[in-house]
């Protein structure tokens, strides 16, 4: 789970970043702050006044804003809805992402739920719900420590904060947000206790814990993917049928969109060479040529599978059949193959059609 370790480390940066000015100015000196502002040319009364554009003029600096070395240039860290059906509402910039429903066995709210809960307990973190629903769960201390020495090991500062997770779901419960705010924050150093955090800082931490709960999202769904994968592997997903013509077919047991996708891994595989397609209507247009069999293939025990069919032109139909597909195998002038050809390839065809091969 690189991902993981991977925004971990970008929200300890974070954490850690609210005690650090390294890398929040910017390079050079800073003795354009120490300069008065230029008075106006007084213009007599008796003389006439030039024209004045304001194009180029310069706003005031609000008082309390912060100058020169107290400047923090970083640019605002961003919600990366890298997850499925993920995505981000509006400009207002908060910690906030909406996740759509992907798997259909699931409740998606109890899904994202349960995923946070996870996340805080291999990171032995408490939560503690604020509400009776559950939609609003409180984190105990993310801690951040510097530390300092080789042998013996001093403690300089620690920093640490408290994150709030709260989660809404729409009328229909196939969509759910998911909002992180940085609620409490201390810091403990030589100088004494902190406990007011820096704006900037505050919104680095709260986007980077809310790219770790997407990630993770990302990675269960890979997850339960792949094992629906291999269970449907083990599985005899090919059988001999017929297609919406009554023709001999392959009925594959998978949708049409998905079989589609991944024919051209079968044809890579088996000696099929595409050289046309129409999308519109499911179509693969292919030259077949058995695959030789190299003195090293066999040796290493790579050698191709043989379909037992002639060399030539083939075309591939695909049909949808009540959430199956059945694959309908044509020769170059149109016409399907018959059964007992169909049956001989069926041990082969099941295997390739079935993708095992890739898994």
């Amino acid at each position: 789970m690189n991902r993981k370790y991977l925004y971990l480390s970008l929200l300890s940066v974070s954490i850690a970043a609210c005690s650090s000015v390294s890398n929040k100015q910017a390079n050079g000196g800073f003795e354009y702050a120490k300069k008065d502002e230029v008075s106006a040319i007084t213009i007599p009364d008796s003389l006439q006044k030039p024209v004045q554009k304001h194009d180029f003029s310069i706003p005031a600096v609000e008082a309390n804003g912060p100058i020169g070395e107290d400047m923090d240039i970083r640019a605002p860290s961003l919600v990366l809805p890298i997850a499925a059906a993920t995505r981000v509402e509006g400009n207002d910039g908060d910690a906030k992402v909406w996740f759509d429903q992907v798997l259909d066995d699931k409740d998606l709210l109890d899904f994202i739920r349960s995923i946070i809960e996870q996340e805080a307990k291999e990171d032995n973190v408490e939560l503690f719900s604020v509400n009776a629903d559950k939609t609003v769960l409180d984190s105990s201390w993310y801690i951040n420590q510097k530390e300092s020495g080789v042998i013996f090991k001093d403690i300089d500062e620690t920093v640490k904060v408290r994150f709030r997770y709260s989660l809404a779901s729409k009328t229909h419960g196939r969509s759910v947000s998911v909002q992180v705010d940085a609620i409490e924050y201390m810091k403990e150093d030589e100088s004494g206790t902190t406990t007011e955090m820096n704006p900037i800082d505050k919104h680095r931490a709260e986007i980077a814990m809310l790219n770790l709960i997407i990630g993770e999202v990302d990675y269960k769904y890979r997850e339960l993917k792949r094992e629906n994968i291999l269970m449907k592997a083990k599985q005899n997903l090919v059988s001999l049928g017929t297609n919406p013509n009554n023709e001999p077919a392959y009925v594959v047991d998978m949708e049409i969109d998905s079989l589609w996708t991944n024919m051209p891994l079968f044809f890579a595989d088996y000696g099929f060479n595409t050289t046309d397609l129409n999308e519109s209507k499911n179509v693969y247009y292919v030259d077949f040529m058995k695959p030789d069999a190299g003195f090293w293939d066999s040796l290493w025990g790579d050698d191709k599978p043989q379909l037992d069919l002639a060399e030539g032109k083939y075309r591939f139909d695909l049909d949808d059949v009540d959430g199956k597909t059945a694959v309908t195998l044509l020769d170059d002038e149109g016409a399907a193959l018959p059964l007992a050809t169909l049956e001989k390839l069926l041990p082969l065809m099941e295997n390739g059609l079935s993708f095992k091969t890739i898994l």
